[in-house]
């Protein structure tokens, strides 16, 4: 295929914007793949910081990142990501370079545990204020279930009233996939 998967998509949009040295979230760490993924971006002049609800998600990312020597660039919190306001250092706010979640529920954990629209909107609002200008948000939305069909809903309407003298919101999906594919929408910072 030439085009792009979803979780290559999202991928290739923190490639575009982060770099060596740069401070970046993980919304949801969850088994650690993307926590790793930005670690490597940033290198170990850089910092991630992965926020997950679930004990297990910090303790596999944290294994995830002791595998491949990056736990050094990483501060991991099991807090949700609605509170990266708080807990990322005040020098970071405005100097953000990126931020990436994976909504819906941690894969082959616990399904009643999801994220809710109230705190990713929180933390979505909260954290684009943290981005320096060319700074992106990207959301990797799953909702094949009920309260991800919830979720979606809330957060387009947020994002489709960002206004675009702030911020460019793009959706990337396929539109005839079956069985509620994930999607993209990513917030770049203007």
């Amino acid at each position: 295929m030439n085009v792009l998967g979803i979780l290559p998509f999202a991928r290739q949009l923190l490639q575009n914007v982060v770099s060596k040295g740069d401070s970046v979230i993980d919304g949801t760490a969850g088994n650690g793949h993307d926590t790793l993924f930005l670690a490597q971006l940033v290198g170990e002049a850089g910092r991630v910081y992965a926020f997950d609800i679930q004990e297990t998600a910090i303790c596999k990312t944290k294994e995830r990142l002791l595998e491949h020597n990056a736990l050094t660039q990483v501060t991991l919190f099991q807090k949700g990501h609605q509170e990266a306001n708080g807990l990322v250092p005040a020098n970071v706010h405005g100097n953000l370079a990126g931020a990436i979640f994976n909504l819906g529920y941690l894969p082959g954990g616990d399904k009643s545990i999801v994220t809710t629209p109230e705190t990713t909107l929180k933390a979505i609002h909260d954290i684009f204020l943290m981005l320096k200008k060319g700074g992106i948000i990207v959301l990797v939305v799953y909702h094949g279930h009920e309260e991800g069909k919830k979720e979606k809903a809330q957060l387009l309407d947020y994002v489709s009233n960002i206004n675009q003298t702030d911020g460019h919101v793009l959706s990337y999906q396929f539109l005839n996939q079956k069985n509620n594919p994930p999607f993209i929408v990513a917030i770049e910072k203007r």
